[in-house]
């Protein structure tokens, strides 16, 4: 019995850990979402932004310093779509990783699951064997009185 309850109290403990592990995925899929709108967002900008522009430079003379505001603006838009694109990937990861905990949680979970599963079923079997030799014995007495009762001494 006192294995049965630690293996509940490490049940328990796997439970919380598995708890936690949700918890942190969770979180980690909210800043995946976050950084994939994000993304998202300044891509769709970075579009517009090369359309306005080649709209305004198809239809209208443009001078050197306009012309180079726009390359500015565009390299240094390029940049931050760069580098969000990088938060995005490493949220990915964090986000991969984090599942991959989660699940290896729930195998550690089903498994301590299934030994309190599998102890119990051992136990309830080690009594019914302790059961059944008592019902054994108890009907050995009763024939073995019967027979002291019957005149020649045999069983009838």
């Amino acid at each position: 019995m006192s294995e049965l309850r630690s293996l509940h109290t490490l049940l328990e403990l796997e439970e919380r850990r598995r708890d936690q592990a949700l918890a942190h995925l969770r979180q980690v899929q909210s800043r995946l979402q976050q950084a994939q709108a994000q993304a998202e967002q300044l891509d769709q900008y970075r579009g517009d932004y090369q359309q306005r522009w080649s709209a305004q430079f198809s239809t209208a003379g443009t001078d050197m310093a306009t012309l180079q505001c726009y390359q500015s603006f565009g390299d240094r838009l390029e940049q931050a779509v760069t580098q969000q694109e990088h938060i995005r990937n490493l949220a990915q990861t964090q986000f991969d990783r984090a599942r991959q905990a989660l699940l290896a949680q729930e195998t550690r979970v089903a498994a301590v699951s299934k030994l309190i599963a599998r102890r119990q079923a051992q136990a309830r079997l080690a009594e019914d064997r302790r059961e059944q030799k008592r019902n054994d014995e108890a009907a050995g007495r009763t024939a073995g009185l019967g027979s002291w009762n019957h005149p020649s001494g045999a069983l009838a």
